[in-house]
């Protein structure tokens, strides 16, 4: 039994994605060759988004607009901690400070309110100035971006929604990028849109802000706004125009995901499904099922229960040959290379009591109903 069948998927398509590789091979483009723009242009319009840019990976998605933004010593970031240290770690890269908020307990997405509590304690102490909230749609669901709206209008802040886990996901029909000044998500293998390698977007309503992240993935090459009315005839990646970095998305990759992305909403409805029959026949043995907000379809990159012996049923799994996984049993503000920077007031008891109790089982679009109920009859079998 695996965690996530990648092989599942790839049998249903294979022979699309081995004629979309052999275009790409034939054609010998293979970094930013046709079919990234073409494959960016799909993501836009599933995103219903105005704008949709490739890079190398996720994480350089999030560090993206924050350069472009040009974030600086002295600017605080607000996120969640019970997140990957992904979300976080691009923070610093600019000398900005990360500031940690604690989430829901039904969701374990940011809490809108301990946002607020935080964003005015850092105003009170006037050591750091609040510029960007970063939500994150944890384990497939959105985050409470409404309201997370609401507060970065409050405040004059950005608002960045990291969907590597999520992207896909919606609220009441519509997508992140409605309220969200910028999605940001990952291709990495193992998430609901994965690519055979690394790989990641940011997708974005802001014709600026696109142009730009443009130009800083492509080491600050001049982009149209830049040569407007001037004589250059060179390629643009020779007139640096602002200091980038190299995060182009292969083509190879790109192509991958123009096939995945054909079948995306698809097994995003199947991922529901195999969620609904999870949450039915294991809400009775655990802790708690997972539960997604009102009007919220999540993409379900993970399915996490909860349970008071969390690593006692993970032992027990594994000896029926039952494979499990648990994110984030280290919050991102206890681990070393993060404990000294701020949290909001009153700490973030929700976070640190959840990094003991979840877990998460398998989940992916093609889980059988008997592989399933192997699953649900070990777990009932401990909890009994």
């Amino acid at each position: 039994m695996q965690f996530i069948d990648l092989q599942a998927q790839r049998a249903r398509i294979s022979d699309r994605i081995d004629s979309a590789i052999a275009k790409v091979l034939e054609s010998g483009q293979f970094v930013m060759g046709p079919q990234v723009k073409q494959f960016e242009e799909e993501l836009a319009a599933f995103s219903k988004a105005r704008h949709a840019v490739g890079c190398a990976n996720g994480t350089d998605a999030i560090a993206l607009p924050l350069m472009a933004w040009e974030l600086q010593p002295g600017d605080a970031v607000f996120c969640p901690s019970f997140t990957f240290c992904a979300t976080a770690e691009v923070i610093p890269w600019l000398g900005a400070t990360p500031v940690f908020v604690d989430v829901q307990p039904d969701t374990f997405n940011m809490d809108p309110g301990h946002l607020e509590a935080a964003i005015e304690q850092t105003l009170k102490e006037g050591k750091l100035t609040p510029k960007v909230i970063i939500g994150v749609c944890l384990f497939g669901q959105a985050a409470n971006y409404p309201r997370l709206r609401e507060v970065a209008d409050k405040y004059g802040l950005k608002l960045i929604a990291d969907s590597a886990q999520g992207f896909g996901t919606t609220i009441s029909g519509r997508h992140p990028s409605d309220y969200a000044d910028i999605v940001t998500t990952s291709f990495f293998p193992a998430k609901p849109l994965g690519c055979y390698g690394d790989g990641g977007a940011v997708v974005t309503n802001d014709a600026a802000l696109a142009e730009r992240i443009d130009s800083l993935r492509v080491h600050g090459k001049a982009v149209a706004s830049d040569t407007k009315g001037a004589d250059f005839e060179h390629d643009p990646k020779y007139l640096n125009m602002r200091i980038g970095m190299n995060s182009r998305l292969d083509s190879i990759q790109a192509a991958i995901l123009s096939e995945k992305l054909a079948i995306f909403a698809d097994e995003i409805e199947m991922r529901n499904r195999v969620a609904a029959r999870y949450n039915e026949k294991l809400a009775p043995h655990v802790m708690s099922v997972p539960a997604v907000a009102e009007g919220v379809v999540s993409t379900w990159a993970q399915y996490t229960i909860e349970h008071e012996d969390r690593d006692g049923l993970q032992a027990h799994l594994r000896s029926k040959g039952i494979p499990s996984a648990v994110y984030y049993p280290v919050p991102m503000h206890m681990n070393v290379a993060y404990e000294h920077y701020p949290t909001g007031p009153g700490g973030l008891p929700v976070t640190e009591a959840l990094a003991g109790r979840v877990m998460s089982l398998p989940m992916h679009p093609y889980l059988g109903e008997d592989d399933q109920d192997r699953i649900v009859e070990a777990v009932a079998g401990f909890s009994s």
